[in-house]
């Protein structure tokens, strides 16, 4: 009796053992697969049907706060340079909204231009700390990370922060999408071109990418291929993991998921983005030097006040310039002035950086 019951004990554990062994690597494979599937890591990038428009320059900023004038004074340069129809995304507070379309609307009175533009209240996801969201570093900035989900019917935008002006055809910029390869999804240019004066590198107490991080400043988005990379999915698991951490709010937020997926970011130089980082020390940004700044990104107040006068120059024209007067004798002239006024700041060394394009773009036989 004991042997048969040994027997059939010893079946038992054999054959669960063969069951076990035949099931464990389909179980393996299904985890896989269920993996592949929910893990954003492996969130494929296919080929999106929709194409770029090559012909409509699609420009979006954030407004909220003081930044109105500021704002319209950037919108405004794009429309001094730009060769192409303009639509302006103008996502902003309630009570700046009639401020916009006032001041839009009369633009094209003035401007013998095509341009379109359309104005939207701030949104941030709902079951969320929208407060919070609101006052993450620069009022409103993080509104930037939801524009995939807000901005489901655009393909892609040229996103650039209220305290930077184009110095050349906004267009220059937005061609950069033809150069991205079938994975990228954003392009950004470097935060600092120098490890010696690098902040993510030296301070930074969350992962960022490559060497010396990016700036967010002025941010190509292919929001179609976003939205595909399910980003919104992670930027609020982000932000919980790393808040105690970050400094900059969503431009870290931005550089930790890209040090996670460097394959998904187009890098281009320092002159689409040009800052006082680029010349407050030494200059470091060789490119502009040579062929002269394309985007200028007056951060922490330097538009407005005297640390580097170069940059308060340029804004300081092109705020008082009027639509519909003459480029060359009301922007150009001024600009080239204000720049030649007695400066002794290391960026006013390199002066030439702000006025090689507009010199390009807005010489008398330029002009159309």
């Amino acid at each position: 009796m004991k042997s048969t019951y040994r027997f059939v004990i010893v079946v038992v554990l054999v054959a669960g053992l063969v069951i076990i062994l035949n099931f464990t690597p389909q179980l393996s494979k299904r985890i896989h697969n269920v993996r592949e599937e929910t893990d954003l890591s492996f969130s494929p990038v296919v080929e999106e049907s929709s194409k770029i428009n090559a012909q409509e320059v699609a420009i979006c900023v954030v407004v909220c706060g003081d930044r109105l004038d500021e704002s319209l004074t950037m919108l405004k340069s794009a429309l001094v340079f730009s060769k192409r129809p303009l639509k302006f995304i103008i996502i902003t507070e309630e009570n700046l909204i009639i401020a916009f379309e006032e001041k839009l609307s009369d633009w094209k009175v003035k401007v013998n231009k095509t341009f379109t533009y359309t104005v939207r209240p701030i949104k941030f996801p709902v079951k969320t700390d929208v407060f919070m969201w609101k006052k993450l570093f620069k009022p409103c900035a993080a509104q930037r990370l939801f524009l995939p989900a807000l901005l489901n019917d655009t393909d892609a935008i040229l996103y650039v922060d209220t305290d930077t002006l184009f110095l050349a055809p906004p267009e220059l910029v937005w061609d950069e999408f033809k150069n991205m390869n079938s994975t990228q999804l954003a392009a950004l240019s470097p935060e600092h071109e120098d490890p010696n004066t690098g902040w993510y590198n030296r301070f930074a107490k969350h992962p960022y990418y490559g060497k010396l991080g990016v700036n967010s400043g002025v941010m190509l988005m292919n929001l179609t291929r976003m939205r595909i990379f399910r980003w919104d999915d992670y930027v609020i698991p982000i932000h919980k993991e790393y808040k105690l951490k970050i400094t900059w709010g969503d431009q870290d937020i931005i550089n930790i998921i890209f040090h996670f997926h460097p394959e998904r970011l187009y890098i281009y130089p320092c002159r689409y983005n040009y800052r006082p980082d680029h010349c407050m020390y030494m200059s470091v940004c060789t490119d502009a030097e040579k062929e002269g700044a394309l985007v200028i990104h007056g951060s922490r107040g330097t538009f407005h006040s005297q640390k580097q006068p170069p940059f308060r120059a340029v804004y300081r024209a092109m705020q008082q310039y009027q639509l519909d007067t003459d480029k060359y004798e009301n922007l150009l002239l001024p600009m080239q002035n204000y720049l030649m006024l007695e400066d002794n700041s290391n960026c006013g060394k390199v002066w030439k950086v702000f006025i090689i394009q507009p010199e390009l773009h807005l010489s008398n036989n330029f002009i159309t």
